[in-house]
């Protein structure tokens, strides 16, 4: 006979075995039991057994493992966990509830650790010191919120998981997992990537509104989507992830949405991205470590600057938790939601991280604000502080009835449609398959740490061309000289910079093409080295165009580009050439592209979903590097 829901959890209460309790179709709690197994890289999950037979797996990926990428991070050796699954069983919410505790869960000593005056000076030095020195476009920066518990580990997270179970609404993954010293529980509003028969899913959400007292109306949200900030970081962070996409995806990703995700005491602003790829579900996830709505834009930087502005590990924060499902037929399906809105408890002690996007614009006690919404967005949903103007969703005689969403408000609809008539065409519909003008050619694209370059290289196989990525330390000059056409990319950071070897090596790339007058397109960073190595003038912004839409005169057309820079090239108002150059430029002489015999530049990003003539203008450019060689 089947143990009932209240006995399996007794029993796993008394025993202290490892387990996770997920809802995720919102009928069922799956129950999941097993071996824990901390292994060292992603390569390392056991998604076989000893005979090759498939088995499931649910890993904890933390913070930490971006080292397998080789990036920066405050290593606290937290283990990659795997609860290796024996069984797996779906019992009905309902009966789960009434099984789960309501043991009253005093929390002590409660507060931040960074207090908020301290918190708002980090925000003014990362968009000073970083933003403003063209460090990237926008940065994911924490704080913790931490109390001591007394109550026994288990029992706590059992309570605030049936907290979230009534109350909570719109995760996509609630969630309870259980491993020796260790207590995860939480309500992930986000995917952070799945794969499911070679279609690979990620849902980039950006922008928090924290409900009003009372509830949200249509028009407090309307104004919320009004925001420039929440807007331009929703864009920014779909940009991101769309580099991520067009890395492990071989029709590079397309984009629908825009969508609200609306939770009990917050709403968020989402799309949502789709692709086919053949990758192990493994290397998927390393090569999206992690979303940039938690870490940053770009992603490789955005960890080194957390490194210098965060004062402790991140744990389990911002990484995933990963469920392998084996599939008929062979393989692998993955869910990996983010570890957000999640609390943590660990001998004794609380933690509630909480992260604010910060942009050029950002307002440091805006960002103060957003940390105490996120915290207090979580520690109401488990019960840990007073709820208010939320009904539960299960009640003891009924079904509490659910407010209508208030992305049905037709005036809501329209405003959120509204903002892909910004975007470009490109990535919103189906690509055709035709050949395109540049069939039979080679490009080889210099990468110089933004991984804006695997969007480029999707867009120009798109224009026909046969594609190699080279990072900057490993493209050779003999790879550099041989190419038939160099796309020299961009990347963060100044291109003044004469202690840099990533930008050194930039400068060698651009010189060779142009002292052999061979085919070479620069974007962004190597647009500005190419302007320099032209003569010209580069001075930073007086304010950093880091996610910033403009319409541009490119050689006698006018372009809607996005662009991402914090330094510019500059001439005197009104020049249009210098020698054989042709200069396209603003009227205070801030330069936006170039070309000559067998070159061309651009400040802007044609890859980016800002740039809705980027392939044109691609094309355009490409052209011209090709055949004045």
């Amino acid at each position: 006979m089947t143990s009932s829901p209240a006995t399996r959890l007794a029993e796993l209460t008394a025993s202290g075995a490892p387990f996770a309790l997920i809802a995720r179709d919102g009928q069922s709690v799956e129950l999941l039991t097993g071996d824990v197994v901390d292994v060292d890289l992603l390569a390392d999950i056991p998604l076989t057994d000893a005979t090759g037979a498939a088995r499931e797996v649910l890993a904890l990926v933390p913070f930490r493992q971006v080292v397998e990428r080789g990036f920066a991070c405050h290593d606290d050796h937290a283990p990659l966990r795997c609860l290796v699954v024996g069984a797996h069983e779906a019992l009905p919410v309902a009966e789960v509830i009434e099984a789960l505790p309501t043991t009253r869960i005093p929390l002590l000593d409660a507060g931040f650790d960074i207090p908020d005056d301290e918190y708002a000076d980090i925000v003014r030095r990362v968009i000073a010191d970083e933003i403003g020195r063209g460090e990237g476009a926008n940065f994911v920066i924490r704080r913790d919120y931490t109390a001591s518990v007394s109550e026994d580990a288990v029992t706590a997270g059992l309570t605030w998981f049936r907290a979230l179970l009534e109350h909570e609404r719109g995760a996509y993954w609630t969630f309870l997992i259980s491993t020796p010293g260790h207590i995860a529980v939480g309500a992930s509003p986000e995917v952070h990537v799945s794969a499911h028969a070679g279609e690979v899913t990620m849902n980039p959400i950006s922008g928090t509104f924290r409900h009003p007292e009372g509830g949200a109306t249509v028009e407090t949200l309307s104004e919320f989507l009004s925001s420039t900030k929440e807007t331009e970081e929703l864009f920014m962070v779909v940009d991101e992830e769309l580099k991520m996409m067009s890395a492990v995806c071989s029709d590079g990703g397309r984009i629908t949405g825009p969508h609200l995700k609306e939770m009990s005491r917050l709403t968020h602003t989402e799309y949502t991205l789709r692709g086919t790829s053949t990758l192990d579900p493994r290397d998927i996830l390393r090569e999206t470590m992690f979303a940039p709505t938690v870490t940053g834009s770009p992603m490789q930087n955005a960890c080194t600057v957390i490194t210098r502005h965060e004062k402790s590990p991140r744990g389990y924060y911002s990484g995933v938790a990963a469920l392998f499902t084996p599939r008929d037929g062979g393989g692998h399906d993955l869910d990996a939601p983010i570890l957000i809105r999640t609390a943590y408890l660990q001998d004794g002690r609380l933690r509630v991280p909480a992260g604010a996007t910060l942009v050029r614009h950002s307002d440091p006690y805006g960002e103060v604000n957003e940390t105490h919404g996120k915290a207090a967005g979580v520690l109401g949903a488990i019960g840990a502080i007073e709820r208010t103007h939320v009904a539960p969703v299960v009640d003891e005689d009924a079904p509490a009835p659910r407010p209508r969403p208030l992305a049905d408000d037709p005036g809501i609809a329209e405003q959120l449609a509204s903002r892909n008539a910004r975007l470009a065409a490109f990535w919103l519909e189906p690509q055709s398959l035709e050949a395109g003008p540049f069939a039979g050619r080679s490009a080889l694209v210099v990468d110089a740490e933004d991984r804006f370059t695997t969007m480029l290289a999707h867009q120009l196989r798109h224009l026909g061309f046969a594609v190699t990525i080279a990072h900057w330390s490993t493209a050779t000059p003999e790879a550099v000289a041989a190419a038939e056409l160099v796309v020299s990319g961009p990347g963060p950071g100044d291109p003044r910079d004469g202690n840099s070897e990533r930008v050194a090596r930039m400068r060698e790339v651009v010189a060779a093409r142009l002292d052999a007058g061979a085919p070479l397109l620069a974007v962004c960073l190597s647009h500005q080295i190419l302007a320099d190595r032209l003569g010209m003038a580069l001075a930073p912004l007086a304010t950093p165009h880091q996610g910033l839409q403009k319409s541009v005169d490119v050689f006698g057309r006018d372009a809607s580009i996005g662009f991402y820079n914090t330094f510019t090239a500059r001439v005197a108002p009104g020049t249009r050439e210098i020698g054989s150059t042709e200069i396209a430029a603003d009227g205070s002489g801030d330069v936006y592209a170039l070309r000559g015999p067998g070159y061309a530049s651009i400040q802007g990003h044609l890859e980016s979903i800002l740039s809705r003539d980027g392939l044109e203008t691609l094309e355009r450019l490409i052209a011209h590097a090709l055949t004045t060689a």
